[in-house]
Parts: C-alpha cells; structure tokens; sequence
C-alpha cells in the first residue's frame, strides 16, 4: 500500500495573478526574464491555447477548484461587486466538490499557500474545502485600507490566516510571494514519502505590486525615493513600475519549488502547472487583443506551461483548446480517483491532448463576462457577441485565430455557416446552464475576519 501511495504522482498547480499572455520569456517577453520558468517549457511542454473561465478573479478560481463554468455554480460574481469582497456573504458553496476533495479521497495531502478568494467566512474556508493545510490571505492583497477607492469600499484591514484563525493583520506585502514559496517548500519536504497536491495562488502580479528586498537592490533611486515616502499608505502609481521584478521573484519561486522536488528525488512523479487566473492589468498580453476584465483572447488566454519528466514529450508547444476546468479530470484519472458522477462537469480528460497524442476533447469553448456569455471558440474560429441599443439586440463578429490572433478582421460575411454553428453551440450551452446549474452559498450576517486578541 505504501509502494502505491508513492507511485501516485503528486500534483503542483502554481497559479498567478493577473499575468498577461506575454509576461513569461518564452511566451515572447522581452520586459520580463523568467529562465526558471522557460526551463521548465523546455523540460516540458507550453499550452498555447489555454485558457481560463473568466477573465477576473474569483470565477476563473471557481472554476479551477470546480472543473466546472462559473455560471453554473452561481460564482460567476460576488454578491455586490464583480468579485467577492472582504465580509461577503457569498462563496463557493461547501457542497461542491474541489480538486482538493477529489484527492484527498485517494489519500493525498493538501496544501493551499497563497490567494484564495472564493468566501471568506469560515463556512467557505480552503480548509472546508478539502485543504488540509491552508497559509494564506482570504482574496486579493489590495482589498485593504490604503485601497485608492478606500472612501467608496471602506475595506478593513488584510487578515493573514493559518488554517481558519487569523495570524496577522495587514502583513507586509512585500514579503508574501517569499513566505508562500516557504511554506510550500516546507510542504513538500514534510510530505515527500505519501503523494501531495499544492495549490499555490501567488497574489503577484496583481496591483499594488510588491516584491521582497532583495529585488528592489537595483531599482532605479528615483523609485527607491518614492517608495521609502510610504507612509500609512501605498504608492500604486510607484509600485506600477516593479513589474519585471515582481515577475522574477515569482520565477525565483518556481525555481525554488522545482529544486526542492529534484532534491528529494520526486522531480519524476511530480506533475507541475504553471499559469494564470487571467489577463493582464499592467502587463502585456501580445499578441492577443485585451485585457483583465476581457473576453478577447488577452483576458481568457493564459500563459502556461505543464512538466512532467518522461511523462510529457520535453520542448513541445501545443495549441490545442484547454482550460482550467480540464484540471480536475486529468488529475482525477492520473491519481486513480473519481470525478463526481452526480452533477455537470464541464472540464474533461486532457491528458492525452497533453501529451500531443489526440486534439482537443471540447468541440466549443464558452467565454463569460459575469452571467453574460459574449463569445464562443470552436477549432480555429472564435465567434463575439455584441449586445447593442436599449433593446440589447445581438450582432455577431467573427475571427479566423489561426490566421487572426489579434482578433483584427471579420469574416463573418464570408463563413455564415460557421456563424450558424457557433450561434447553435452558444444557445445549446445556455439551455443547459439552465437546466444542470448549481447554487452559491450565502450566510447571514458576514463579518470580516480579524485576529482575536
């Protein structure tokens, strides 16, 4: 049983914030180095087509813990905003079943070191979520007080929790990506014996961005000047210019991560995925169209890159159409276990499309903004719904990827065919929204999260 355990492999998925299409060097970056993570392209393969399920925080993170779309389990939005908030009564319900409880059935250890934003009452927890070990913050690091709509959100202060209690409030910024590469690492060397999953959400590159001394050593003395004014306050506009360091400290811990796998001798039965939850704020996505925030191709299309020594062909980019919600699937069979047979899955096997050995499972890829659906991608064509006038009345747009990656020129005229198919894709799929969607969950009278004295 114990030879067992140690041939199950162990899962990474390392998932970043608001990381743009081109801010890794292998995908094209040239404002950025990453050698720790375009080694691991070469050691692996990239996925140049993949995607997430929306293009904002909590959704895209939904649907990655789910393998399912966010519309169908009701967190394609928070309760008041576009995103769950500090105190909110809603999260993803305790109901729903995550990567993390699918593998823990099959006796994994769990471990989430980063960003969560998926509720923040106790109810919806990572550690009610099938997460044996959560060190991390409870959303995104700029829902605080020295937030620049501080007069309209009134955020309080960023609670720091280990497990369900509330170690530090307001923990300096700079040192997170660092404390959760730690903490990950210490995961891993107390786990090396029995198959592990680590989630680990880095908080970075998302606004304001902060990064650990040692990279701010060569900043140019304008920029030191500025940042050490910091008083009872954040320098966003300063700190937009930390972004090729904030990227390389979160390379640094790639690095960190994989070095620890190859110390312990378990580099070879660990499946590592690098990506993120969606487009870029101040980075650079070229060359797709769009941003954070986006259904062009720069707000879903992410950045990734997946490892397994001699289990995936080494230096292969492959464009097959592949999302997050595929994870849970591919997971699920690599591991032995069971994907839930009692509700809709949206996310499919892929491990065979990884591998380059069979094409894409998903004959439509669905791209939401909140509730609405405003594009559908089959093969090469990508079809964009236009909403216009007070009576909503829908246009259609459509681009040829292959030939159009920056989504510049219609040929709707020339393909309705194609047009047709892709409308009856996007209506089918609505339906059965309709039919199989799942509730959120919501408690009464929220509290924000604070350290009890």
């Amino acid at each position: 049983m114990a030879e067992e355990a140690r041939t199950k492999p162990n899962f990474i998925i390392i998932f970043t914030d608001d990381q743009g299409y081109a801010d890794l060097s292998c995908f094209g970056g040239t404002h950025v180095s990453t050698p720790r993570i375009d080694q691991m392209a070469a050691e692996g393969a990239k996925l140049t087509s993949f995607y997430v399920a929306a293009s904002v925080c909590t959704p895209s993170r939904a649907a990655l813990m789910t393998g399912t779309y966010p519309k169908r389990i009701d967190m394609a939005r928070g309760s008041n905003f576009v995103v769950l908030l500090a105190g909110d009564k809603k999260g993803l319900n305790p109901k729903e079943i995550t990567i993390a409880e699918v593998l823990k059935k099959e006796g994994y250890k769990t471990g989430l070191f980063g960003k969560w934003h998926l509720g923040d009452q106790p109810e919806f927890l990572p550690t009610r979520q099938g997460f044996d070990e959560f060190f991390g913050l409870p959303y995104s690091h700029d829902i605080h007080p020295y937030h620049p709509r501080q007069a309209h959100f009134k955020f309080p202060p960023l609670p720091l929790l280990e497990g369900e209690e509330v170690i530090e409030m307001d923990p300096d910024a700079d040192y997170l990506t660092k404390r959760f590469t730690e903490r990950a690492v210490q995961f891993i060397e107390k786990n090396k014996d029995e198959p592990f999953f680590i989630y680990m959400p880095q908080p970075i590159p998302h606004v304001p961005l902060h990064v650990s001394p040692a990279y701010m050593k060569d900043l140019p003395e304008g920029l030191k000047t500025s940042l050490s004014k910091e008083d009872n306050y954040i320098d966003y506009n300063a700190r937009k210019q930390l972004l090729s360091q904030a990227i390389a400290e979160v390379d640094w811990s790639v690095g960190q991560i994989l070095d620890t796998l190859k110390k312990h001798g378990i580099d070879d039965n660990t499946l590592v995925v690098f990506s993120s939850d969606n487009g870029p704020a101040l980075g650079k996505a070229t060359p797709l169209k769009g941003k954070k925030g986006h259904t062009s191709e720069g707000g879903m299309r992410v950045p990734t890159v997946i490892r397994w020594p001699g289990n995936i062909p080494a230096g292969m980019a492959n464009n097959e159409i592949m999302s997050t919600m595929d994870l849970l699937p591919t997971f699920a069979k690599l591991a032995g276990a069971e994907v839930p047979s009692d509700r809709v899955i949206d996310g499919k096997d892929i491990w065979s499309v990884i591998r380059g050995e069979e094409k894409s499972p998903h004959e439509a890829f669905f791209y939401y903004k909140a509730n609405s659906l405003e594009a559908v991608r089959s093969g090469k064509w990508k079809m964009h719904l236009k909403r216009q006038g007070k009576k909503k009345k829908i246009t259609t747009i459509l681009y040829d990827l292959e030939q159009d990656i920056g989504e510049t020129k219609d040929v709707s005229k020339a393909h309705p065919e194609v047009l047709k198919r892709l409308l009856a894709y996007g209506k089918a799929f609505e339906q059965d929204l309709k039919l199989n969607n799942r509730p959120a969950a919501f408690v009464e009278n929220p509290q924000p999260l604070k350290k009890i004295k």
